[in-house]
């Protein structure tokens, strides 16, 4: 069997697994890329206040086709809606919440996760590769949990769950839950607690899967 052939979940199927984990009342940003799927799958019955850097709390799920207004996007330039009682403010407020730790929750993408926690999303450190820190470092440091949702291997079959991250880091010690296709886990003083895998994949593929990453199996 193949790594292709094993199971995982869908872009939606990881979304909702985000979106089940968020508590009742918590104010989070989603994260450019992936993160922002998370808002069309919040489970109905919890109030979840979403922010967004370019200065807007009460962010709603992604509006049906037709129905974007260019006016209300989110900090990856994406139209969203708007929730009851949402509010606008100057950009610089958005990053003085994140900065003073008003955040619950921030769900960001990666390039790489180290099994220390540490984040590296903004450079891959090619040469030719545009740089693209924008609210990253503020979220990942400022956030009462840093969130990560990304794919547990590359389109070339690399691994971004690594021993120590190889490109630059945007925080370290910054990430405690890492969401992949895969499986969840946790980051602990003892490596990787995986909380849940895809239904049909063994631990033993699982290991194969992150190699060199300690991993510890729930009791």
């Amino acid at each position: 069997m193949t790594v292709e052939d094993l199971p995982r979940w869908s872009l939606d199927e990881m979304a909702a697994r985000v979106a089940a984990d968020i508590a009742d009342g918590a104010v989070v940003n989603l994260g450019i890329g992936m993160p922002t799927k998370v808002a069309d799958h919040l489970l109905d019955g919890r109030e979840i206040v979403l922010h967004t850097e370019n200065g807007l709390l009460g962010m709603g799920p992604a509006p049906n086709d037709g129905d974007e207004d260019r006016d209300l996007i989110n900090a990856g330039k994406q139209p969203v809606t708007l929730v009851p009682g949402a509010s606008f403010f100057h950009h610089a407020d958005a990053f003085a919440m994140m900065r003073g730790g008003h955040l619950d929750v921030c769900v960001l993408g990666a390039f790489q996760v180290s099994m220390h926690g540490d984040l590296a999303n903004w450079h891959t450190g090619e040469p030719d590769a545009i740089p693209a820190v924008g609210g990253a470092m503020d979220l990942a440091i400022g956030a009462r949990d840093t969130w990560v949702m990304m794919p547990l291997l590359t389109r070339e079959g690399e691994r971004k769950l690594v021993p120590v991250c190889d490109y630059p880091l945007t925080a370290p010690n910054s990430v405690s839950r890492v969401y992949t296709d895969r499986a969840v886990f946790d980051i602990t003083a003892g490596g990787l607690l995986v909380r849940e895998r895809v239904e049909g994949l063994g631990a033993d593929d699982l290991a194969h899967l992150v190699g060199d990453v300690v991993l510890e199996e729930p009791a």
